[in-house]
């Protein structure tokens, strides 16, 4: 009878880019809505055979007390019937429906459900002017029915007192559900108005980090540039230089040049905004790890590091990512844990030519977040700058609770970045 209603592990993730995904809206919509229209055809289903069951019940009560006889029930029984079948066109023709109902009610009580059940579709739906004309129109029909076919059991006031009471309770009932409607309906908008705020929060933090990892590049990319101009120049200038001193010349011109292209490389797709210039300085990279660690075990943190590079070379704009994921992992640390709980780095080689970056800290008390994934309390907004520093470089990223025998839960951050051996 009802109207419609209103609407982690830290296994290595594939490879192929960072970690990204959503729910398949189309298929979910797609499911919703033919769930929601299969509702509402088995209720009206119900409500029919419902409404249908009751006309059987007072087309007996009325000829078993002498209201109805004879022939008189078969006619009875068939606009019960007729107005039973026309609930199935209560939705879409409300108003038809509610006054095809009253004018029966003149003729027979049977349609007294199906009645009962157009009104409360037209309160649920804010038909608020129709519903009590079909309340006064059936009131009236009822005084009149009463009236050709008085009831020898109840006397013509209790029998109004009855049938004001099944209208009233019809009415309570729909104004009921309607206000349940009205409040899912406005607990779903401000759900859609979170999301939103969520999903342009998300794309102001990459904005800001795509905007310092440019500001991060300028000095470096020019210093190179620089470089290649300077020895340029002086090849130029400088006639008298041997064949051995060009050649040195020439290599530090090609060496710059291959730098600055491999900055240039990892900087493509960056968006730069704003013009201050506040940022533009030498950012720190892999070769200022040790001061981070000591600032760190300064600060209170105990940091147990196994560096596994081997003095490997690594480049100035992978050592900064990497730079950025350790001092996001340690400050994350700092602020949710105690000083005697202590944090684990490792920097290793893959097989695969990546480089493996992985900080790992207990937690002393389980995660407030869902499906164990990133319970550690905070905005996150570090880690959605490092998602998307770490997406721009060709890696991928994973961070959140693990269980494990030996350690318990833990928090992990994990990386896994190209690294292009020079």
């Amino acid at each position: 009878m009802s109207d419609s209603s209103p609407g982690g592990s830290a296994a290595v993730p594939p490879r192929g880019g960072p970690l990204r995904g959503g729910p398949l809206w189309g298929g979910r919509l797609r499911g919703g809505r033919l769930r929601a229209v299969f509702k509402k055809h088995a209720i009206d289903v119900a409500a029919i055979l419902v409404s249908c069951f009751c006309a059987l019940l007072l087309a007996g009560s009325a000829e078993s007390t002498g209201r109805i006889q004879g022939d008189e029930t078969f006619w009875a029984l068939l606009l019960g019937f007729a107005g039973s079948l026309s609930l199935w066109w209560r939705r879409s023709n409300t108003l038809a429906v509610a006054f095809f109902l009253t004018a029966l009610s003149v003729l027979t009580e049977t349609i007294a459900f199906a009645g009962l059940a157009t009104l409360y579709t037209l309160v649920v739906r804010r038909r608020t002017r129709a519903a009590l004309l079909i309340v006064v129109l059936n009131t009236a029909t009822g005084v009149v029915y009463s009236l050709r076919r008085p009831d020898v059991e109840l006397p013509l006031l209790a029998e109004l007192v009855l049938n004001a009471a099944l209208l009233t309770a019809a009415i309570a009932v729909a104004v009921a559900v309607r206000s349940r409607y009205e409040l899912v309906e406005s607990l779903r908008l401000r759900a859609e108005q979170a999301e939103d705020h969520a999903r342009l929060r998300a794309d102001r933090l990459r904005a800001l980090e795509r905007e310092r990892i440019a500001r991060e590049m300028h000095d470096s990319i020019a210093h190179r540039i620089s470089l290649v101009s300077l020895h340029a120049g002086a090849l130029q200038l400088r006639r008298d230089l041997t064949p051995d001193e060009t050649a040195q010349a020439a290599a530090t011109i090609r060496k710059s040049a291959h730098e600055a292209l491999e900055e240039l490389r990892a900087i493509l797709g960056v968006l730069r905004a704003g013009d201050d210039d506040s940022g533009l300085r030498p950012q720190p990279d892999l070769t200022h790890l040790d001061d981070l660690l000591a600032e760190a075990r300064a600060a209170g943190v105990r940091v147990r590091t196994d560096n596994r590079l081997n003095g490997t070379p690594v480049s100035p704009a992978l050592g900064r990512t990497v730079y950025r994921l350790v001092q996001e992992g340690l400050t994350n640390a700092g602020k949710h844990n105690p000083a005697t709980t202590p944090v684990h780095l490792l920097l290793e080689p893959t097989p695969d030519g990546e480089l493996h970056v992985h900080l790992s800290n207990p937690l002393l008390s389980p995660p407030a977040g869902r499906d164990g994934q990133s319970g550690v309390p905070g905005a996150h907004a570090g880690l959605l700058g490092l998602t998307e520093r770490v997406g721009l470089a060709g890696g991928r990223l994973r961070h959140g609770v693990r269980a494990s025998p030996d350690a318990g839960l833990t928090f992990d951050l994990e990386a896994w970045l190209p690294w292009p051996k020079t």
